[in-house]
């Protein structure tokens, strides 16, 4: 079962990972002089402004379990989260969310303009895929190749894209416990599940460890979005860093809104077991993911 509270040891870890990958960013992510400084500026800014990287500690330790070469998933690390930096950019823009505060600062369209800040993540976006194909990141071309194929089906309209899409389309729609589900699937839950594939990806894992891993993330995914639900109900924008109450104020169906506040709390620690159960092929090795699924349960940001 999950526990009632975290133990101290996710967040020494997450603070490690995260150490280590703003190191990795700020290494990929260069400033540079020219006319194109303003967008490197807008991608560091993007990228440097804290958060908890959730998904590069997810990369990282999944790839821990394979024993892959430390350097080589930090730049898979540092991949992905360029990745879901660059989704939080478009997001946050006046014709998506609309939102004027993420990680408790002022979001890029507003630190800059809504046109840097769209380039901004098209350059995010494109430096994933450059730094997943660079020979650093794997000796072997054919894992290369493969982390760029799982990370575009994750990342893209099968994926966080469409995800995105279908919750753009849903406002204001009435939507049941699956459609929600599946549109989670694709918006928070596919970018997770590459995340912890990509470990198993960069450590030869067979098709037993990887589904493991992929089972394992998909739950968590689900789980993390319902805790987001419940955040964006009841949580303090000054713990959360962005706004709250945006999914009741455009009419979103969330899981919150079909389930209630105590059926989606009961929901998120059924799927937080789920998760974990998964992960019983991998013994010991896979405490630092357990510490992550009770990490995502009681989170208040």
């Amino acid at each position: 079962m999950i526990q009632s509270e975290v133990p101290v040891s996710i967040e020494n870890a997450l603070n490690d990972a995260a150490l280590s990958v703003n190191r990795k960013l700020d290494e990929l992510i260069q400033p540079v002089s020219g006319a194109e400084a303003r967008v490197y500026e807008a991608m560091r800014y993007a990228t440097m402004g804290g958060g908890k990287r959730i998904r590069p500690y997810l990369l990282i330790n999944s790839a821990a379990i394979f024993n892959v070469h430390q350097d080589y998933a930090l730049r898979a690390a540092a991949a992905i989260e360029m990745l879901h930096c660059y989704s939080l950019v478009h997001d946050d823009l006046p014709a998506m969310d609309d939102s004027d505060l993420r990680r408790g600062r002022p979001t890029a369209h507003k630190a800059f303009d809504e046109a840097t800040a769209i380039l901004a993540g098209d350059g995010l976006l494109t430096m994933a895929f450059e730094v997943l194909a660079h020979p650093d990141t794997h000796p072997d071309g054919g894992v290369r190749a493969e982390l760029c194929h799982a990370l575009a089906v994750s990342g893209g309209a099968a994926g966080m894209v469409g995800g995105q899409m279908i919750d753009l389309a849903s406002e204001n729609e009435t939507l049941d416990i699956g459609a929600i589900t599946h549109l989670q699937r694709l918006k928070t839950g596919a970018i997770i599940a590459f995340s912890c594939e990509a470990g198993a990806i960069l450590g030869h894992a067979s098709k037993e460890q990887r589904h493991a891993l992929i089972g394992y993330a998909h739950d968590l995914g689900l789980a993390f979005q319902i805790v987001d639900d419940l955040l964006d109900a009841e949580g303090d924008a000054a713990e959360t860093g962005k706004p709250t109450g945006a999914d009741a104020a455009a009419g979103k169906a969330t899981f919150v809104s079909i389930l209630g506040l105590e059926r989606a709390r009961q929901q998120a620690r059924l799927l937080g077991d789920q998760a974990n159960a998964h992960l019983d092929i991998f013994g010991k090795k896979a405490d630092p993911l357990r510490w992550m699924t009770e990490f995502v349960i009681n989170r208040k940001s």
